[in-house]
Protein backbone atom coordinates (compact mmCIF):
# COMPACT_ATOMS: atom_id res chain seq x y z
CA UNK A 1 0.00 0.00 0.00
CA UNK A 2 1.02 3.79 -0.40
CA UNK A 3 0.71 5.84 2.34
CA UNK A 4 0.91 10.11 1.39
CA UNK A 5 1.58 11.85 4.96
CA UNK A 6 1.07 15.57 5.62
CA UNK A 7 0.92 17.69 8.79
CA UNK A 8 -0.48 20.89 9.57
CA UNK A 9 1.89 23.07 12.69
CA UNK A 10 4.54 22.25 14.45
CA UNK A 11 7.70 20.61 14.49
CA UNK A 12 6.55 17.77 17.10
CA UNK A 13 3.26 17.13 14.29
CA UNK A 14 6.47 16.19 12.21
CA UNK A 15 8.34 14.51 14.14
CA UNK A 16 5.51 12.05 14.38
CA UNK A 17 4.76 11.78 11.01
CA UNK A 18 8.56 10.62 10.57
CA UNK A 19 7.90 7.94 13.23
CA UNK A 20 4.83 7.26 11.40
CA UNK A 21 6.71 6.57 8.11
CA UNK A 22 9.23 4.51 9.56
CA UNK A 23 6.70 2.05 11.39
CA UNK A 24 4.42 1.75 7.89
CA UNK A 25 7.76 1.05 5.89
CA UNK A 26 8.40 -1.61 8.66
CA UNK A 27 5.39 -3.62 7.28
CA UNK A 28 6.36 -3.33 3.84
CA UNK A 29 4.46 -0.47 2.93
CA UNK A 30 5.60 2.69 0.83
CA UNK A 31 5.42 6.34 1.63
CA UNK A 32 4.19 8.18 -1.40
CA UNK A 33 5.57 11.12 -2.33
CA UNK A 34 1.87 13.18 -3.03
CA UNK A 35 -1.34 12.45 -2.46
CA UNK A 36 -2.73 11.78 -5.24
CA UNK A 37 -0.91 8.54 -5.75
CA UNK A 38 -1.48 7.19 -2.45
CA UNK A 39 -4.23 4.70 -1.45
CA UNK A 40 -4.24 6.45 2.04
CA UNK A 41 -3.52 9.79 3.01
CA UNK A 42 -2.68 11.13 7.38
CA UNK A 43 -3.25 14.01 8.03
CA UNK A 44 -1.64 15.47 11.21
CA UNK A 45 -3.26 18.31 12.09
CA UNK A 46 -3.23 21.42 14.92
CA UNK A 47 -5.70 23.62 16.20
CA UNK A 48 -3.32 26.28 17.87
CA UNK A 49 -4.66 28.71 16.17
CA UNK A 50 -8.03 29.36 13.80
CA UNK A 51 -5.81 29.80 10.98
CA UNK A 52 -4.05 26.01 11.42
CA UNK A 53 -7.50 24.82 11.92
CA UNK A 54 -8.48 26.05 8.67
CA UNK A 55 -5.62 24.62 7.00
CA UNK A 56 -6.05 21.05 8.54
CA UNK A 57 -9.37 20.98 6.56
CA UNK A 58 -8.03 22.14 3.60
CA UNK A 59 -5.39 19.41 4.01
CA UNK A 60 -7.98 16.65 4.24
CA UNK A 61 -9.91 18.61 1.31
CA UNK A 62 -6.96 18.44 -1.01
CA UNK A 63 -6.04 15.10 -0.52
CA UNK A 64 -9.16 13.91 -1.34
CA UNK A 65 -9.95 16.23 -4.24
CA UNK A 66 -5.64 14.92 -5.52
CA UNK A 67 -7.69 11.19 -5.80
CA UNK A 68 -6.42 9.55 -2.35
CA UNK A 69 -7.89 6.30 -1.57
CA UNK A 70 -8.61 7.08 2.11
CA UNK A 71 -7.83 9.93 3.94
CA UNK A 72 -7.52 9.73 7.66
CA UNK A 73 -7.50 12.62 9.96
CA UNK A 74 -5.13 12.95 13.00
CA UNK A 75 -3.85 15.43 15.57
CA UNK A 76 -4.87 18.35 17.89
CA UNK A 77 -7.67 19.79 15.30
CA UNK A 78 -8.97 16.01 14.57
CA UNK A 79 -9.54 15.29 18.42
CA UNK A 80 -11.38 18.70 18.99
CA UNK A 81 -13.47 18.60 16.26
CA UNK A 82 -13.84 14.66 15.69
CA UNK A 83 -17.40 14.98 14.18
CA UNK A 84 -16.83 17.65 11.52
CA UNK A 85 -13.15 16.11 10.42
CA UNK A 86 -15.81 13.06 9.73
CA UNK A 87 -18.10 15.25 7.76
CA UNK A 88 -15.01 16.15 5.09
CA UNK A 89 -14.74 14.58 1.97
CA UNK A 90 -12.64 10.97 1.96
CA UNK A 91 -13.01 10.93 5.36
CA UNK A 92 -14.22 7.33 6.68
CA UNK A 93 -12.46 6.74 10.05
CA UNK A 94 -10.18 9.62 12.44
CA UNK A 95 -7.56 8.90 15.19
CA UNK A 96 -7.51 10.85 17.64
CA UNK A 97 -4.47 12.47 19.79
CA UNK A 98 -4.79 9.61 22.68
CA UNK A 99 -4.62 6.48 20.11
CA UNK A 100 -2.01 8.12 17.67
CA UNK A 101 1.04 6.20 19.19
CA UNK A 102 -0.74 2.95 17.94
CA UNK A 103 -1.97 5.13 14.82
CA UNK A 104 -0.13 2.40 12.58
CA UNK A 105 -0.79 -0.92 14.05
CA UNK A 106 -4.77 -0.05 14.10
CA UNK A 107 -5.14 0.93 10.91
CA UNK A 108 -3.01 -1.75 9.46
CA UNK A 109 -5.18 -4.12 12.15
CA UNK A 110 -2.74 -5.05 13.75
CA UNK A 111 -2.66 -6.32 17.20
CA UNK A 112 -0.71 -3.22 19.30
CA UNK A 113 1.06 -5.97 21.60
CA UNK A 114 2.30 -7.99 18.62
CA UNK A 115 3.11 -4.86 17.03
CA UNK A 116 6.91 -4.64 16.60
CA UNK A 117 9.10 -2.39 14.69
CA UNK A 118 11.86 -3.73 13.19
CA UNK A 119 15.63 -1.51 13.60
CA UNK A 120 15.03 0.29 10.20
CA UNK A 121 16.92 3.40 9.55
CA UNK A 122 15.24 6.69 9.31
CA UNK A 123 15.06 8.13 5.76
CA UNK A 124 13.62 11.50 4.81
CA UNK A 125 9.79 11.46 3.51
CA UNK A 126 9.89 12.16 0.17
CA UNK A 127 7.53 14.89 -1.63
CA UNK A 128 7.05 18.53 0.37
CA UNK A 129 7.99 17.00 4.06
CA UNK A 130 11.33 15.93 3.23
CA UNK A 131 13.77 17.08 6.05
CA UNK A 132 17.37 16.55 6.35
CA UNK A 133 16.72 17.21 10.12
CA UNK A 134 15.25 14.67 12.16
CA UNK A 135 12.67 15.18 14.61
CA UNK A 136 12.93 12.94 17.59
CA UNK A 137 9.60 13.18 19.49
CA UNK A 138 10.68 13.28 23.34
CA UNK A 139 7.68 14.31 25.09
CA UNK A 140 4.06 14.83 24.88
CA UNK A 141 1.25 16.48 26.61
CA UNK A 142 1.42 19.86 28.84
CA UNK A 143 0.85 20.22 32.69
CA UNK A 144 0.69 24.36 32.13
CA UNK A 145 -2.60 26.66 32.09
CA UNK A 146 -1.80 29.14 30.23
CA UNK A 147 -5.35 30.82 29.22
CA UNK A 148 -5.13 30.97 25.25
CA UNK A 149 -3.93 27.51 24.80
CA UNK A 150 -6.05 24.95 23.49
CA UNK A 151 -3.04 22.86 22.88
CA UNK A 152 -3.09 21.58 26.97
CA UNK A 153 -6.70 20.68 25.78
CA UNK A 154 -6.01 18.12 22.24
CA UNK A 155 -3.12 16.94 23.90
CA UNK A 156 -3.47 16.02 27.86
CA UNK A 157 -1.58 15.54 30.61
CA UNK A 158 2.57 15.94 29.98
CA UNK A 159 4.15 12.77 29.38
CA UNK A 160 7.95 11.94 28.64
CA UNK A 161 9.67 9.08 26.64
CA UNK A 162 11.99 7.05 28.21
CA UNK A 163 15.50 7.68 27.29
CA UNK A 164 16.17 4.38 26.36
CA UNK A 165 13.16 4.81 23.24
CA UNK A 166 14.65 8.53 22.61
CA UNK A 167 18.12 7.18 21.80
CA UNK A 168 16.88 4.37 19.69
CA UNK A 169 15.24 6.42 17.64
CA UNK A 170 17.72 8.84 17.40
CA UNK A 171 20.70 6.53 16.16
CA UNK A 172 17.95 5.31 13.29
CA UNK A 173 17.94 8.65 12.16
CA UNK A 174 21.82 8.52 12.49
CA UNK A 175 21.76 5.12 10.64
CA UNK A 176 19.87 6.72 8.09
CA UNK A 177 21.84 9.80 7.32
CA UNK A 178 20.79 12.27 9.55
CA UNK A 179 23.12 15.43 10.12
CA UNK A 180 21.19 17.44 12.62
CA UNK A 181 18.66 15.99 15.49
CA UNK A 182 15.76 18.15 16.76
CA UNK A 183 14.15 17.31 20.01
CA UNK A 184 10.17 18.36 20.35
CA UNK A 185 7.40 18.19 22.80
CA UNK A 186 4.61 19.99 23.46
CA UNK A 187 6.19 20.92 27.00
CA UNK A 188 9.79 19.98 26.45
CA UNK A 189 11.96 21.64 29.04
CA UNK A 190 9.62 19.25 31.03
CA UNK A 191 10.98 15.94 30.07
CA UNK A 192 11.46 13.62 33.05
CA UNK A 193 9.67 15.60 35.66
CA UNK A 194 6.64 13.15 35.51
CA UNK A 195 9.41 10.13 36.31
CA UNK A 196 8.97 8.25 39.32
CA UNK A 197 12.95 9.51 39.75
CA UNK A 198 12.34 12.60 38.31
CA UNK A 199 14.91 13.73 35.60
CA UNK A 200 15.39 17.10 34.11
CA UNK A 201 16.05 17.74 30.06
CA UNK A 202 19.39 18.16 30.82
CA UNK A 203 20.20 15.02 31.90
CA UNK A 204 18.70 13.97 28.41
CA UNK A 205 20.70 16.58 26.22
CA UNK A 206 23.82 15.20 28.08
CA UNK A 207 23.26 11.59 27.24
CA UNK A 208 22.79 12.06 23.91
CA UNK A 209 25.75 14.06 23.47
CA UNK A 210 27.65 11.23 25.03
CA UNK A 211 26.06 8.41 23.87
CA UNK A 212 25.30 8.98 20.26
CA UNK A 213 27.58 10.28 17.56
CA UNK A 214 24.95 13.42 16.65
CA UNK A 215 26.92 15.96 15.00
CA UNK A 216 24.65 18.13 15.54
CA UNK A 217 21.73 18.65 18.25
CA UNK A 218 19.29 21.25 18.18
CA UNK A 219 16.64 22.05 20.43
CA UNK A 220 13.07 23.27 19.95
CA UNK A 221 10.85 25.48 22.00
CA UNK A 222 11.85 25.66 25.60
CA UNK A 223 9.88 27.70 28.54
CA UNK A 224 11.85 29.93 30.29
CA UNK A 225 10.78 28.62 33.78
CA UNK A 226 11.88 25.46 32.92
CA UNK A 227 15.52 26.87 32.54
CA UNK A 228 18.63 28.10 34.88
CA UNK A 229 22.16 29.54 34.50
CA UNK A 230 23.05 26.18 35.11
CA UNK A 231 21.44 24.52 32.40
CA UNK A 232 23.26 26.58 29.28
CA UNK A 233 26.68 24.62 30.55
CA UNK A 234 25.46 22.20 27.92
CA UNK A 235 26.82 24.87 24.90
CA UNK A 236 30.33 23.92 26.15
CA UNK A 237 29.72 21.07 23.98
CA UNK A 238 29.90 22.86 19.94
CA UNK A 239 27.36 19.80 18.75
CA UNK A 240 24.79 21.84 20.35
CA UNK A 241 23.68 24.29 18.07
CA UNK A 242 23.66 27.90 19.37
CA UNK A 243 20.12 28.51 19.16
CA UNK A 244 17.53 29.11 21.98
CA UNK A 245 13.92 29.45 21.19
CA UNK A 246 12.18 31.07 24.18
CA UNK A 247 8.28 31.64 23.82
CA UNK A 248 7.78 35.11 25.66
CA UNK A 249 4.36 35.78 24.58
CA UNK A 250 3.90 39.55 26.22
CA UNK A 251 6.23 41.63 27.52
CA UNK A 252 3.86 43.17 30.30
CA UNK A 253 3.69 41.45 33.32
CA UNK A 254 0.03 42.06 33.77
CA UNK A 255 -0.92 40.51 30.94
CA UNK A 256 1.88 37.97 31.68
CA UNK A 257 -0.08 36.83 34.73
CA UNK A 258 -3.38 37.03 32.93
CA UNK A 259 -2.37 34.66 30.09
CA UNK A 260 -0.90 32.66 33.27
CA UNK A 261 2.77 31.97 32.17
CA UNK A 262 5.24 31.30 35.01
CA UNK A 263 7.59 34.38 34.24
CA UNK A 264 8.10 38.25 34.50
CA UNK A 265 9.84 40.46 32.13
CA UNK A 266 12.87 40.84 34.58
CA UNK A 267 13.03 37.07 34.95
CA UNK A 268 13.66 36.44 31.34
CA UNK A 269 15.76 39.68 30.35
CA UNK A 270 17.82 37.49 33.34
CA UNK A 271 17.47 33.99 31.41
CA UNK A 272 18.33 35.74 28.62
CA UNK A 273 21.52 37.20 29.55
CA UNK A 274 22.64 34.06 31.31
CA UNK A 275 22.52 32.39 27.79
CA UNK A 276 24.13 35.27 26.17
CA UNK A 277 27.20 35.01 28.63
CA UNK A 278 27.70 30.79 28.46
CA UNK A 279 27.00 30.96 24.77
CA UNK A 280 28.47 34.34 23.33
CA UNK A 281 26.93 34.83 19.79
CA UNK A 282 23.70 32.47 20.25
CA UNK A 283 20.52 32.80 18.68
CA UNK A 284 17.58 34.07 20.75
CA UNK A 285 14.16 33.56 18.98
CA UNK A 286 10.60 33.84 20.55
CA UNK A 287 7.13 33.93 20.46
CA UNK A 288 4.86 37.18 21.15
CA UNK A 289 0.26 37.46 20.97
CA UNK A 290 -0.50 40.45 19.66
CA UNK A 291 -3.77 41.84 20.92
CA UNK A 292 -4.24 39.51 23.57
CA UNK A 293 -8.14 40.31 25.89
CA UNK A 294 -7.87 43.25 27.71
CA UNK A 295 -4.19 44.51 26.27
CA UNK A 296 -4.13 48.43 26.75
CA UNK A 297 -2.08 50.68 24.67
CA UNK A 298 0.05 50.81 27.80
CA UNK A 299 0.75 46.98 27.62
CA UNK A 300 1.44 46.91 24.43
CA UNK A 301 4.01 49.59 24.61
CA UNK A 302 5.99 47.74 27.05
CA UNK A 303 5.70 44.51 25.22
CA UNK A 304 7.60 46.67 22.29
CA UNK A 305 10.34 47.96 24.99
CA UNK A 306 11.10 44.15 25.60
CA UNK A 307 11.44 43.37 22.44
CA UNK A 308 13.11 46.59 21.37
CA UNK A 309 15.79 46.04 24.60
CA UNK A 310 16.52 42.14 24.43
CA UNK A 311 17.38 42.30 20.61
CA UNK A 312 16.09 39.06 19.55
CA UNK A 313 17.21 37.06 16.29
CA UNK A 314 14.07 36.66 15.49
CA UNK A 315 10.52 36.23 16.11
CA UNK A 316 7.30 35.00 15.32
CA UNK A 317 4.60 37.35 16.01
CA UNK A 318 0.54 35.65 16.35
CA UNK A 319 -2.63 37.57 16.42
CA UNK A 320 -4.42 37.00 18.99
CA UNK A 321 -6.98 34.10 17.88
CA UNK A 322 -9.91 33.09 20.51
CA UNK A 323 -9.81 29.62 20.51
CA UNK A 324 -13.20 27.77 22.04
CA UNK A 325 -12.85 26.12 25.50
CA UNK A 326 -10.02 28.15 26.67
CA UNK A 327 -10.15 31.13 29.28
CA UNK A 328 -9.39 33.04 27.66
CA UNK A 329 -11.70 33.17 25.08
CA UNK A 330 -14.13 33.68 28.09
CA UNK A 331 -12.57 37.15 28.82
CA UNK A 332 -14.19 40.57 28.31
CA UNK A 333 -12.62 43.27 26.30
CA UNK A 334 -11.19 41.68 23.16
CA UNK A 335 -9.39 43.81 21.30
CA UNK A 336 -10.83 44.62 17.54
CA UNK A 337 -9.11 42.65 15.17
CA UNK A 338 -7.80 46.15 13.51
CA UNK A 339 -5.83 46.79 16.33
CA UNK A 340 -4.26 43.61 16.98
CA UNK A 341 -3.43 43.33 13.20
CA UNK A 342 -1.83 46.98 13.35
CA UNK A 343 0.09 45.44 16.67
CA UNK A 344 1.11 42.34 14.68
CA UNK A 345 3.06 44.65 12.01
CA UNK A 346 4.40 46.85 14.55
CA UNK A 347 6.00 43.65 16.38
CA UNK A 348 7.21 42.02 12.96
CA UNK A 349 8.75 45.41 12.01
CA UNK A 350 10.58 45.17 15.28
CA UNK A 351 11.73 41.74 14.89
CA UNK A 352 12.53 42.60 11.00
CA UNK A 353 14.70 44.97 12.74
CA UNK A 354 16.77 43.17 15.67
CA UNK A 355 16.97 39.67 13.01
CA UNK A 356 18.90 41.94 10.50
CA UNK A 357 21.11 43.54 13.29
CA UNK A 358 21.98 40.21 14.76
CA UNK A 359 22.86 38.48 11.33
CA UNK A 360 24.77 41.81 9.98
CA UNK A 361 27.99 40.57 13.01
CA UNK A 362 28.28 37.53 10.96
CA UNK A 363 29.18 39.48 7.57
CA UNK A 364 32.38 38.08 7.06
CA UNK A 365 32.52 35.11 9.41
CA UNK A 366 32.53 31.46 8.76
CA UNK A 367 29.61 28.94 9.84
CA UNK A 368 28.94 25.18 9.58
CA UNK A 369 26.01 25.15 7.32
CA UNK A 370 23.88 21.99 6.87
CA UNK A 371 21.95 21.86 3.04
CA UNK A 372 18.87 21.34 3.21
CA UNK A 373 17.89 21.70 -0.15
CA UNK A 374 19.34 22.23 -3.79
CA UNK A 375 16.73 24.06 -5.88
CA UNK A 376 17.85 25.06 -9.45
CA UNK A 377 21.12 24.27 -11.11
CA UNK A 378 22.21 28.09 -12.98
CA UNK A 379 25.54 29.20 -14.46
CA UNK A 380 27.02 29.62 -10.81
CA UNK A 381 26.07 26.09 -10.16
CA UNK A 382 23.62 24.77 -7.95
CA UNK A 383 21.68 27.52 -5.36
CA UNK A 384 22.01 25.78 -2.06
CA UNK A 385 19.97 26.52 0.70
CA UNK A 386 20.70 25.80 4.29
CA UNK A 387 20.74 26.54 8.01
CA UNK A 388 24.05 27.68 10.14
CA UNK A 389 24.24 26.66 13.55
CA UNK A 390 22.52 29.87 15.09
CA UNK A 391 19.69 29.04 13.15
CA UNK A 392 20.83 31.88 10.36
CA UNK A 393 19.06 30.82 6.46
CA UNK A 394 21.88 30.95 4.14
CA UNK A 395 22.45 30.62 0.19
CA UNK A 396 25.45 29.81 -1.69
CA UNK A 397 26.40 28.13 -5.25
CA UNK A 398 28.06 24.84 -5.17
CA UNK A 399 29.18 22.93 -8.61
CA UNK A 400 26.74 19.64 -7.42
CA UNK A 401 23.93 19.46 -5.31
CA UNK A 402 25.12 18.99 -1.65
CA UNK A 403 21.49 17.90 -0.15
CA UNK A 404 22.20 16.51 3.76
CA UNK A 405 25.67 18.00 3.51
CA UNK A 406 27.47 20.07 5.79
CA UNK A 407 30.15 22.63 4.51
CA UNK A 408 32.12 25.26 6.13
CA UNK A 409 30.42 28.52 4.46
CA UNK A 410 31.91 31.94 4.38
CA UNK A 411 29.20 34.51 5.19
CA UNK A 412 29.22 37.42 2.47
CA UNK A 413 26.43 39.46 3.16
CA UNK A 414 22.78 39.90 3.69
CA UNK A 415 20.29 38.47 1.69
CA UNK A 416 16.56 38.77 2.42
CA UNK A 417 15.64 36.86 5.86
CA UNK A 418 19.04 35.40 5.69
CA UNK A 419 22.41 35.69 4.33
CA UNK A 420 24.41 34.98 1.05
CA UNK A 421 27.50 32.53 1.61
CA UNK A 422 30.38 30.92 -0.44
CA UNK A 423 31.61 27.69 -0.36
CA UNK A 424 35.41 26.56 0.75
Amino acid sequence: MKIYLDMVGCRLNQAEIEQMARQFRAQGHEIAASAGVADMVVVNTCSVTSEAAADSRQKIRQAARAGAGEVVPTGCWTSLAPAEALDLPGVRRIVLNDDKDHLVPDLLGLSRQEFDLEPLARLSLPGLRQRTRAFIKVQDGCDNACTFCITTVARGAGKSRPAPDVLEDIRAALLGGAQEIVLTGVHLGSWGQDFTAPLHLRDLVALILSDTDTPRLRLSSLEPWDLDEGFFSLWENPRLMPHLHLPLQSGSDSVLKRMRRKTTPDTFRALVEAARAACPGVAITTDVIAGFPGETDEEFSETLSLVDGIQFAGGHVFTYSARPGTPAARMKNHIPRDIRKRRNAVLRAAFAESGLAYREQFVGRTASVLWESASELTEQGWKMEGLAGNYIRVTAFAPEARWNQVDAVRLVGLEGEGMRGEIG
